[in-house]
């Protein structure tokens, strides 16, 4: 009964099968272009194509055609100077990551921007040093020239000092990671971020920062401990820092903890007063101004014992050729360098991109970055990415495009050009505070874990394994182990779905499972099993399973009954101890039959049931003769819903069509329904059909496999007595008649051969 002011649609059309549906509704021929047709469309080049080309190699050029200075150029002006600020500091400050002196970090927030401002796509990442890829660099440094002992065997470090064969080593490997960005950028093939998850990356940037807090320990608490690289480096580096603990500089750690407290202070208040405040307060700025004067003041070096930036060259160094013997050493580390630092900007550009309202290109992103850390390794930086503090400095005091970028770069040239000396008396344990206070946001990450236990267990798992495996392993063979966390979890889901036996919503036509809802009919041997997940070589085992399970019976073990029992009919009838009489079989012999063990011929089993040289067919769910016991089957018909069904592989379909044949062979008709019509063409054209497994088994939808169900077996209503709520309406045109309405559990109705059958289906919109 329909409650009043319900909405309701009714549609009135025939009942479909995929065939009766192709032959009523004509299908759009689309030509399929071949491989060849793809090559020769991707080196076709005309004037259109190249101008393209230009625009999106050069994205400069579409963005500043569009520029609109009076509103715009203040903006970007203030941006960029106050970028520039946080990345002079956040260049010294991160460069004690890479095991490097600290003025090469005002390389790297030179170069990349310079490039990056003419190929990037994005108008708002910061470009440069970006804390995790300074830290993966700094393990590779500390790898081949170590605090303590000889370097590594590498040819071109000779006559060079330790720092000069750091700097080639840190140089090398970006240039190296440089030429694989540009060479996945070149292939198109910047969808493999798409692999990174947002909890793989979360996980991995918490075990990065964890590593991060680690390194600075050490210049928090003014002691000189070795770098360490490799698996459990962090807890080797750990024991050393607490073997050291007594030795540590009181005044590095009083400097630290002012310079913490109040960072952290200021920037709670920037984040909580930003929509009143112009501009956020650059307090890391301000703080390291005032701690460089204070220990100029008070020579902290000479009185207290600490350690300082020291001696900053001015200008630039000359061109640098990579290290080809590096590139063999440290080819493992460049690769997870190259994907990280890109997976980190691109998400962060995406970011922007989708508040601003413009698109950005992944492949153009790579070859951005890719260029960037070529050109930049050349002139003695390191790898760069985006970091996340930097870059919404940039996008938060008003940044419009990258020319706050170019404006930042400027920042930075000019300290190294002309103001780098007066950075000298700066003592490293401040930029050290600036780097662990800047942790804050990655460290946060923690509380993730309750949430995602609470909403997705398998996404908690990715995430704790790559965190815990990043922090005990190290960066890179962290981040290899979360992917195989990852893609195990994917393929798991997916060998493992869920799969679902359905039942019809009384009144509608609509199929759930049943086990969610109470108001649900089903018809008498009827089942409805749905697997949501492509089938291929992985799952189709469990698919069977799962399915056996749904039905109620093994048909091979069935199949293989009958066939058993139609061989020892055959004996007995043969031998006279059963004779055929108008009632049934009767049994002749006054001692019990034994059921033959004879398991010769064992592939005739699995052949279809065959009753040409018996008297009649055997009804196998009724008493059979001579106590010959076969399981009963008591479904008649199974739909298939393939709705979710996105493809299916060789094994797969091989699997299919076996079971497929087990069932018709024990007599249940089998019924596919909303296949995606890519599926239906490959059975086609892998000759799935034959004279068993028939495409007239596909229908278009659920429900109208149902009723062509429930019109071939009236008896599966009959013996629910609620049957007028359960299923929609079905009218039949009679030739020449006037349109009526039948029943569906009538008997002693039936259907004329030229019936026209037609579909009311009716359902509840709230």
């Amino acid at each position: 009964m329909m409650r009043p002011g319900v909405k309701q649609y009714v549609v009135t059309r025939s009942l479909y099968s995929e065939e009766s549906f192709l032959e009523e509704h004509d299908k759009v021929y689309r030509h399929r272009k071949t491989m060849l047709d793809h090559i020769k469309q991707y080196f076709t080049c005309d004037a259109k194509r190249a101008k393209n080309a230009a625009l999106s190699l050069l994205p400069v050029i579409g963005w500043m055609k569009m520029y609109r200075i009076k509103e715009w150029l203040l903006s970007d002006i203030v941006s960029g100077i106050s970028t520039g600020l946080v990345a002079v500091l956040q260049g010294l400050a991160y460069c004690l990551l890479a095991s490097l002196p600290p003025w090469y970090g005002l390389f790297s927030a030179f170069f990349p921007v310079v490039i990056y401002f003419f190929l990037g796509t994005s108008r708002h990442i910061s470009v440069g040093p970006f804390p995790v890829l300074c830290l993966m660099i700094g393990s590779v440094v500390t790898r081949l020239v170590p605090d303590e002992g000889p370097p590594a065997n590498i040819t071109g470090f000779e006559g060079l000092t330790r720092d000069e064969q750091r700097v080639l080593v840190a140089s090398s490997v970006t240039f190296l990671a440089g030429i694989m960005q540009l060479a996945m950028g070149v292939m198109q093939v910047g969808f493999v971020v798409m692999y990174l998850s947002d909890t793989l990356v979360s996980g991995f940037t918490t075990a990065a920062a964890v590593h991060i807090l680690v390194s600075q320990l050490k210049f928090v608490l003014g002691l000189q401990v070795q770098g360490i690289s490799g698996p459990l480096a962090i807890i080797y580096t750990l024991e050393i820092i607490f073997n050291k603990i007594t030795s540590t500089n009181v005044c590095d750690v009083v400097i630290s903890l002012v310079i913490m407290v109040v960072v952290f202070i200021v920037k709670e208040l920037n984040d909580r007063f930003k929509s009143k405040l112009p501009v956020p307060i650059p307090i890391e700025v301000i703080m390291t101004v005032i701690a460089c004067g204070v220990s100029y003041a008070f020579d902290f070096k000479t009185r207290y014992g600490i350690d300082v930036v020291g001696h900053i060259p001015k200008g630039y160094e000359s061109p640098m050729a990579p290290n080809l013997h590096i590139f063999q050493e440290t080819t493992v580390e460049a690769f997870p360098m190259a994907i990280v630092g890109f997976a980190v900007a691109f998400s962060v550009a995406k970011v922007y991109s989708v508040k601003h309202d413009y698109t950005i290109d992944g492949n153009q992103e790579l070859i951005a970055f890719g260029v960037s850390n070529i050109f930049g390794a050349s002139f003695k930086s390191f790898a760069a990415s985006t970091a996340l503090s930097r870059s919404a400095v940039q996008e938060s005091t008003g940044g419009k495009t990258q020319i706050a970028g170019l404006l930042s770069a400027i920042i930075v040239m000019i300290v190294t050009l002309a103001i780098g000396f007066l950075l000298e008396p700066l003592p490293k344990s401040v930029l050290g505070a600036v780097v662990i206070v800047n942790l804050k946001g990655m460290l946060m990450q923690f509380r993730d874990i309750p949430y995602l236990w609470r909403r997705d267990k398998p996404d908690c798992v990715v995430w704790l394994g790559t965190c815990i495996a990043s922090i005990l392993l190290g960066l890179d063979l962290g981040l290899a182990a979360g992917l195989g966390v990852e893609l195990i979890s994917v393929v798991l889901r997916t060998q493992f779905p869920r799969c679902s036996v359905l039942a019809n919503i009384k009144g509608t036509d609509i199929y759930k499972d049943r086990k969610d809802y109470v108001d649900i009919y089903e018809p008498e041997g009827v089942k409805i099993f749905r697997i949501p997940s492509p089938i291929f070589f992985a799952n189709i085992e469990f698919f069977r399973s799962k399915l056996v399970e749904a039905v109620g019976f093994n048909p091979l073990r069935v199949l293989r009954k009958r066939n058993k029992a139609l061989r020892m009919i055959r004996k007995l009838l043969k031998k006279g101890d059963l004779q055929w009489t108008s009632k049934g079989f009767l049994n002749m012999s006054c001692g019990p039959l034994k059921e033959s063990e004879d398991e010769s011929n064992m592939e005739e089993l699995d052949l279809p049931t065959d009753f040409k040289d018996l008297p009649s067919r055997i009804d196998w769910n009724a008493e059979l003769p001579a106590n010959i016991v076969v399981p009963r089957v008591d479904t008649h018909s199974l739909i298939l819903d393939f709705a979710a069904v996105s493809f299916l592989d060789i094994s797969a379909l091989k699997g299919l069509k076996t079971l497929l044949k087990e069932l018709i062979r024990v007599e249940v008709e089998v019924y596919i329904v909303a296949c995606d019509p890519y599926i239906l063409e490959k059975l086609h054209n892998c000759c799935f059909f034959d004279d068993e497994v028939q495409p007239s088994m596909f229908f278009l939808t659920l429900h109208d496999a149902m009723l062509h169900i429930l019109e071939k077996h009236p008896e599966s209503t009959e013996k629910k007595p609620d049957y007028d709520k359960i299923i929609t309406t079905v009218t039949v045109h009679n030739p020449g008649g006037s349109l009526r309405s039948r029943d569906r559990n009538a008997p002693d109705q039936k259907r004329s051969s030229n019936l026209n059958e037609k579909m009311i289906i009716s359902g509840r919109k709230h």
